[in-house]
């Protein structure tokens, strides 16, 4: 079996405003963990690497989750470069969330090359009988508008957690100009939270 430094890696970042549910997303989806009391924001980036299998070819998912606070902004637009995927995320029961993602939309396509896969998730949808905020309707037409697919999650009970993952790499591995014409190598050594995510791959050879 390949190990995985030798499986073809995609990178997808998480963004979108602070408190959408980011980190929480992220730790279900790789960890398979939630707890209700961590509240604590994102410092600068942090990240995760999962093992996925797509038509039965094995790669390497390394997920970048990004500080939503503003003051953090110059640091994270650097990490977009060599990005396959971007997956934005607001909050359901939070209006406020939610009309920030324009501007979250237009970071992330000045700051990826073209044709990047996007992808919507509208999180906490646990809360939506008692205090939704955003109507599922508005998030797949902000989706459309800006050619992301779309879906709504919930760290808490799991509700479509891989989904968002699992299809955008599917998305990544249909379009040939983000896979093509690269090749697996080594990328510098990124400083995260005292950790050291040393090699990501900035490329993929598929």
């Amino acid at each position: 079996m390949a190990s995985d430094d030798s499986l073809p890696t995609l990178k997808v970042l998480l963004i979108g405003p602070s408190g959408a549910g980011k980190s929480a997303l992220l730790t279900r989806y790789c960890d398979n963990e939630f707890d209700p009391e961590s509240s604590t924001a994102t410092i600068g980036i942090d990240f995760k690497i999962k093992r996925l299998a797509v038509h039965g070819k094995a790669y390497r998912l390394t997920l970048f989750d990004t500080a939503g606070q503003e003051r953090f902004r110059t640091l994270s637009t650097s990490f977009y470069r060599g990005a396959h995927g971007v997956i934005l995320v607001y909050d359901i029961s939070s209006r406020a969330s939610f009309l920030t993602m324009e501007r979250w939309f237009d970071e992330a396509e000045a700051h990826t090359g073209p044709g990047v896969a996007l992808f919507l998730v509208g999180a906490k949808l646990d809360k939506a009988d008692h205090n939704r905020e955003v109507s599922s309707e508005e998030g797949q037409a902000l989706a459309d508008s800006h050619g992301a697919q779309f879906c709504e999650v919930s760290s808490k009970t799991r509700q479509h957690v891989r989904d968002p993952f699992h299809k955008i790499v599917e998305q990544i591995l249909a379009s040939p100009g983000l896979t093509s014409g690269t090749s697996s190598r080594r990328g510098t050594t990124v400083r995260l939270n005292g950790n050291s995510a040393e090699g990501y791959l900035s490329g993929c050879s598929c």
